[in-house]
């Protein structure tokens, strides 16, 4: 995309209610397969942010997701968590004006920092305090379950008509229909899924991919937390089960909050600001859900590799990962050894 300079500054000059916006740098972010993250240095005359600032415009990249929310949606997710009091970047303006850069998006401040869950899980140079800021994320977590359905600012979103759990499964298996291959084990998982389903108790704002990876750190701690395009009404141990599962440790399995640190630190962070104690065993049932969930994506994801439809190194290095999946859910829901006869 060609920096759109001319359009784009006098667009935020008045998005921000400034005298004028100038252009000072203008570069695209790394990562943005569903998305593209431009890094924008502006300097502002007048108006209530005079001065240098920093920005992130988000567009969409030229393939999506079609579950991923549009980029007005995702900044209604983005101006709701920052109003709930979830770190996240502060949501600055939202443009459906195709004349401006030939897209909608939105701007929002940058934080600084770096969210790559390889990092971050090795180097403790990026956060600090590892435990404190696993508690911290747990925190900000109750901070986004603290939103709740109605709400006219997300009208957008869908109030779930079945169970979350029953909904997960169906949309699971639909997509393994569409597979032409057996895959016995994610099978079975689903099953154990089904006959084993915890009732939901309340619908909550569900960031639906709330991971290390999704979260930025410097070397003092939590910056921001990012990516809401797959946020939704759901249960809330969807997210916190999410966080813990082995898939998203960055192979630091021994640390089973994200890879950082131990889970009852995480539990204990949420805990706090929820005002409620977590069940373990509804965490337990979530993660096998995890597990089902990533492998179907990644069954998928590495289906379109293989049959042509888009060629990608990224696509099928994730297919690769089904075998290792399908091994954890497995393991999960292994029957308990029968006693031996006498």
């Amino acid at each position: 995309m060609t920096p759109p300079g001319e359009r784009l500054g006098p667009w935020l000059a008045r998005a921000l209610a400034a005298k004028a916006c100038r252009i000072e740098r203008w570069a695209k972010l790394g990562g943005g397969a569903i998305q593209e993250n431009w890094a924008i240095d502006v300097t502002i005359e007048g108006g209530p942010r005079a001065g240098a600032l920093a920005l992130v415009l988000r567009t969409d990249a030229p393939s999506g997701v079609a579950a991923s929310h549009s980029r007005v949606h995702e900044y209604a997710l983005l101006a709701a968590a920052h109003g709930a009091g979830v770190t996240v970047p502060e949501p600055l303006a939202v443009c459906v004006d195709p004349g401006v850069i030939g897209k909608p998006f939105y701007v929002m401040r940058r934080a600084e920092g770096t969210a790559a869950g390889h990092i971050l899980t090795r180097d403790d140079k990026w956060h600090g305090d590892r435990i404190a800021l696993v508690a911290r994320l747990g925190e900000e977590l109750a901070r986004i379950h603290s939103i709740r359905p109605p709400r006219d600012d997300l009208s957008f979103l869908e109030i779930p008509s079945q169970p979350p759990a029953e909904a997960a499964i169906a949309e699971y298996r639909a997509a393994l229909d569409g597979y032409d291959q057996p895959r016995p084990a994610l099978e079975w998982g689903l099953a154990w899924l089904a006959a084993n389903a915890p009732p939901t108790r309340e619908l909550v704002l569900c960031h639906r991919d709330y991971r290390t990876g999704n979260y930025m750190a410097d070397a003092i701690g939590l910056t921001a937390i990012l990516d809401w395009e797959f946020a939704g009404w759901g249960d809330p141990y969807e997210d916190i089960a999410w966080f813990c599962a082995k898939c998203w440790r960055f192979g630091v399995n021994a640390r089973e909050a994200g890879g950082m640190a131990d889970r009852e630190t995480f539990f204990r962070g949420y805990e706090r600001v929820a005002g409620r104690s977590i069940d373990r065993t509804a965490v337990y049932y979530w993660e096998v859900m995890a597990h089902a969930r990533w492998t179907t994506i990644a069954l998928m994801q590495g289906w379109r590799h293989v049959s042509g439809a888009e060629r990608s190194l990224d696509l099928a290095l994730t297919g690769r990962r089904v075998a290792e999946l399908e091994y954890e859910l497995l393991r999960m829901t292994a029957p308990a050894p029968r006693a031996r006869e006498a």
